[in-house]
């Protein structure tokens, strides 16, 4: 039985050796851009270890990358990033060459299988979700980048927080980190300054307050919503309940003075700029008091 039970270490550390060194291969081809390499590394580590969670990820990345395609395009608008101004016989400006990136779906499609095909397998693996969030917000494709996340808070539930990374490390931060990676996403959707992804950071909001009631970041993101909607009584109830929860943020206590301002109750907006005062710090006391002041005009 000793005899058998030292075999068998002996093979798993065998196991695990392979794919640390085919792991290391692949993160160098990588580093030099051979593509040629990298699909020849994964192959042979597909025929080894075809389990590995590892090789999902690193399978997953291939493809993303490969689908990414830079290609020059001439326009008459100025692109994003760097260009060539093109002139005309007078000097003046003709167009514009640059460079955009085309995507190409059949790749994309088999990297989206691959770690759709490792998250099924390791649940727990946050570094997979992520991975795929990320991907999905470089497409953009902010209709499934909502829908991953929202799956990967409602997983959250079920297994406490309690995630791996890569190679199956335990992920420290638990809740709280979790949470910050989450409003992080949020932002994103409220950077584009599209007003059409609201309704996806309010899904996403009411995921969050579902599972976890007092986050005040949610409670506050769900506000928002509301408030650029000019839904201001919407946008009060969550606020109210963020104060409920901590009487002395002072954000929660600007964004509900901001939403009585919007609304056109100044009385109750300078009452709470006055507890901005009470309990910010000189920059927020300063900006409470020229509200007030204007208010009061």
């Amino acid at each position: 039985m000793t005899k058998l039970l030292a075999t068998l270490t002996t093979i798993l550390i065998s196991v695990i050796g392979f794919s640390q060194n085919y792991q290391s291969e692949f993160i160098k081809s990588c580093e030099t851009n051979d593509t040629i390499n990298q699909l020849k590394i994964l192959k042979k580590w597909q025929a080894e270890n075809p389990k590995d969670a590892e090789l999902y990820t690193s399978f997953f990345n291939y493809h993303f990358m490969k689908s990414r395609e830079e290609v020059l395009s001439l326009s008459t608008d100025q692109p994003n990033g760097e260009s060539l101004v093109l002139t005309d016989s007078l000097n003046q400006t003709a167009g514009f060459l640059g460079s955009q990136i085309v995507i190409n779906q059949t790749e994309l499609k088999k990297g989206f299988d691959k770690i759709d095909q490792g998250i099924e397998l390791y649940p727990n693996r946050l570094d997979m979700r992520f991975g795929k969030i990320y991907a999905l917000s470089q497409i953009p494709d902010w209709e499934n980048f909502t829908s991953e996340i929202i799956k990967t808070i409602e997983f959250s539930a079920k297994n406490n927080n309690d995630w791996t990374w890569t190679n199956h490390k335990k992920h420290d931060g638990g809740e709280q980190e979790f949470l910050l990676n989450i409003q992080s996403y949020q932002l994103q959707l409220y950077n584009t300054g599209n007003d059409d992804l609201l309704k996806n950071m309010r899904k996403i909001a009411n995921t969050v307050l579902k599972y976890y009631p007092n986050h005040i970041e949610s409670l506050s993101n769900l506000a928002i919503t509301y408030m650029l909607t000019e839904e201001y009584d919407k946008g009060l109830e969550p606020l109210l309940k963020a104060e409920k929860i901590n009487s002395k943020d002072i954000i929660v206590l600007s964004n509900i003075a901001h939403c009585y301002k919007l609304k056109g109750d100044n009385e109750k907006a300078i009452e709470y700029y006055k507890k901005v005062i009470e309990f910010g710090d000189d920059e927020a006391k300063e900006y409470a008091r020229q509200q007030i002041d204007k208010l009061k005009k």
